[in-house]
């Protein structure tokens, strides 16, 4: 059935608009996300506390719209978030998650200006030294990590007593 489907595609020499729409039809979709690594001027991450997520605070990103391209999403969407103007620089990673159909994009890029205005979706944004970053997920702290390790005189070791604090934080509740 497929390889009469092929020639018959073949044959049939459509125009590329039409070929994609049909392809759009007959193919699973999935969502494309970017996550930015943003540095200050000091090398401080800029993370986001997001008020509908379980971990609160994460890195800046969110969904690329259609003929968008990632770092062209990554910077509207932390102007939209945060009102913090970016430059993206180079690309991080891809990672794919087969769950939830989505692929995320990550990159490096700098703080070039702009006021901190809440959002809908962010209602805090600062810069953090790496030693004092907040809870965040796993991977995203790898991602931090990797980019700061480029960096010259830049520290990223934490110390178990400061990791077991953030973590026991998440377990004990505040008085």
């Amino acid at each position: 059935m497929k390889k009469r489907l092929s020639r018959l595609w073949r044959l049939l020499s459509l125009p590329k608009n039409l070929q994609l729409s049909i392809m759009r039809l007959t193919q699973n979709e999935f969502l494309i996300g970017v996550t930015g690594v943003i540095l200050n001027d000091r090398n401080e991450v800029l993370m986001c506390k997001h008020i509908y997520r379980q971990i609160k605070w994460s890195l800046p990103g969110g969904y690329i719209k259609g003929k968008e391209h990632p770092k062209e999403g990554l910077v509207r969407e932390i102007e939209e978030e945060t009102g913090f103007i970016v430059r993206i620089g180079e690309q991080l990673r891809i990672r794919t998650d087969r769950e939830t159909a989505r692929l995320d994009i990550s990159f490096v890029g700098s703080y070039i200006g702009g006021e901190f205005r809440p959002s809908h979706e962010v209602s805090e944004a600062h810069f953090f030294a790496f030693e004092n970053l907040p809870l965040i997920s796993q991977n995203q702290l790898l991602l931090i990590k990797e980019v700061l390790q480029r960096q010259p005189n830049i520290e990223t070791d934490l110390p178990q007593k400061t990791i077991f604090a953030k973590l026991q934080s998440l377990f004990i509740p505040k008085h």
